[in-house]
């Protein structure tokens, strides 16, 4: 039977696909979760991810400080800023790119329908010229 498990986040940190650092949190590999993970994200001035989806998995965030921008859709036409106490919902398979335009660190809650979080990570290094 599975137990019910605290997760200091900032404890552990490793390097996503998508070009960014997180703080190790809910995954398959911590905890043993079944459907979901749940990491930090901190994005600092200037920092950019590289285009990428999650294939077949959908994303939460919440947005706890800063403001970011985020390019999304087929080409990344689209473009959104979130901003602290906001909330953003990207579907399976949508692309997308995350950057922060300063001047002060931006940090999130990412909830993914992945358990093992980086294993759905696929790049677009195609659409990367795309966002200026």
């Amino acid at each position: 039977m599975a137990s019910c498990q605290k997760i200091a986040p900032g404890a552990t940190a490793y390097a996503g696909k998508q070009g960014f650092s997180y703080f190790e949190g809910i995954a398959r590999e911590t905890t043993g979760s079944q459907a979901i993970c749940m990491h930090l994200l901190t994005i600092p001035p200037g920092g950019r991810a590289r285009a990428h989806k999650h294939a077949t998995h959908e994303t939460a965030i919440y947005v706890l400080s800063g403001t970011t921008m985020m390019a999304w859709g087929e080409r990344l036409e689209h473009r959104m800023e979130i901003g602290a106490g906001e909330m953003l919902y990207i579907p399976a398979d949508m692309p997308h790119l995350p950057w922060n335009p300063g001047p002060a660190p931006a940090t999130a809650v990412i909830a993914r329908t992945d358990p093992h979080e980086q294993e759905s990570v696929v790049l677009l290094p195609e659409l990367e010229e795309l966002v200026a």
